[in-house]
């Protein structure tokens, strides 16, 4: 019997081979099913109108990638929390649409990706963009195609240009099959993007004579706020958490307070209601998480006890940032830093306040503070030459 390579995920492992009627189909991937595009859409011209200018050091790595893709290069892109990372490649994406070339850009986030299509739109006014996603999937063509990394099972050496942001996030992180079915589909040449990429990624770029590019700066140069590291015992975490609440309520500012878990996000918020109103809970399993958030953005709640869902792709004015149970094992430095990075987004609004709170200070508590005051050296000594 021939050897058999899976067409969509790349799998010749023959623990995850079966057969059906003598026909070999991979298990991996067996749940990657539904139309596949095909390569015959034209792309139209377009160029990006962004109504604000990018900082010199947005312009800097701009222009870096810009030649990296044209000099054939895949590329990494390390940019801090706030840096402004979607606006960066918009010059090469606009180079890429007048050349005729299909671009992707995806996220491992459904949320994300309906994020990002409203300011696709606004950046590129006369593209026909589309986004796919669970449930979402009825129209495969168009001049940029915004999508999450499961739909990129549909674009078989497709892209010309394949961006994918936040590569450190569930699930895509760690994932070979949604790994290998994103490289498949890339005819050209691909971007990855993350705030807080590990050693085993950039050391693969460096190796293999990629382009890696590092931003430590905000757009708007101010610094990142830097945790404060809390730890407490039994009942006192919570006298900790309701003084907080409490105080932010006082001075009108909305406050994320993240949970380790689904379950311990409900409790939490069900909890805190007898002491703090104006707050309720949200995450993947919510049906109405979408308008919670919008309501939230809005003013209409306080605070909200939220998962991992809202760690990335969420600019609100004022936020403040608390994470309850920071110790937990789900807590790596990586995710830390990633919702440390939700506050002191919004121009204007550079402050906030972020607070760790465990039952104890663990290692990876102090690595993300590590990280977070060495991006803003940084900014100091550009500050400074500057």
């Amino acid at each position: 019997m021939n050897h058999f390579v899976c067409p969509i995920c790349g799998n010749e492992d023959v623990r995850y081979i079966a057969y059906r009627r003598d026909i070999p189909y991979c298990r991996k991937c067996i749940s990657f099913q539904g139309e596949i595009a095909n390569i015959n859409y034209l792309v139209d011209e377009d160029e990006a109108s962004l109504n604000y200018e990018l900082s010199e050091e947005q312009k800097n790595i701009s222009a870096q990638f810009l030649n990296s893709f044209k000099e054939g290069k895949n590329t990494l892109i390390h940019a801090v929390c706030g840096a402004g990372k979607t606006e960066i490649v918009y010059e090469t994406i606009s180079y890429a649409l007048k050349n005729h070339m299909h671009v992707g850009f995806a996220t491992p986030r459904k949320d994300v990706v309906i994020e990002l299509l409203p300011r696709f739109k606004e950046a590129f006014k006369s593209a026909k963009i589309v986004a796919l996603y669970g449930g979402h999937t009825h129209e495969l063509h168009g001049d940029i195609i915004l999508l999450t990394t499961h739909q990129l099972f549909r674009y078989h050496q497709y892209f010309d240009l394949l961006i994918i942001d936040e590569v450190d996030a569930f699930p895509f992180k760690g994932n070979d099959t949604l790994y290998n079915i994103a490289i498949r589909s890339v005819r050209g040449h691909y971007c990855f993007m993350s705030a807080t990429p590990d050693e085993t990624l950039i050391e693969q770029f460096k190796k293999n004579g990629y382009s890696f590019l590092q931003l430590f700066v905000r757009f708007h140069k101010k610094p990142i706020p830097v945790p404060k590291l809390y730890w407490s015992f039994g009942l006192i975490k919570y006298v900790v958490l309701i003084y907080k609440l409490k105080k932010y309520q006082k001075n009108k500012l909305p406050c994320l307070v993240f949970c380790p878990t689904i379950d311990m996000s409900i409790k939490l918020a069900k909890f805190l209601s007898l002491f703090c109103k104006g707050g309720t809970s949200v995450s993947s399993k919510d049906e109405k998480r979408m308008q919670k958030v919008q309501d939230f953005k809005d003013g209409k709640y306080h605070y909200l006890c939220t998962t991992s869902i809202l760690e990335r792709g969420v600019t609100i004015k004022d936020l403040q940032v608390i994470v309850f149970r920071s110790d937990h094992i789900l807590y790596d430095h990586y995710a830390l830093t990633q919702i440390a990075g939700r506050a002191g987004r919004k121009l204007g609004h550079e402050r906030g306040e972020v607070i760790f709170l465990g039952h104890r200070i663990d290692e990876e508590m102090v690595k993300s503070k590590k990280e977070i005051e060495f991006a803003n050296t940084y900014l100091s000594h550009l500050l400074k030459r500057n």
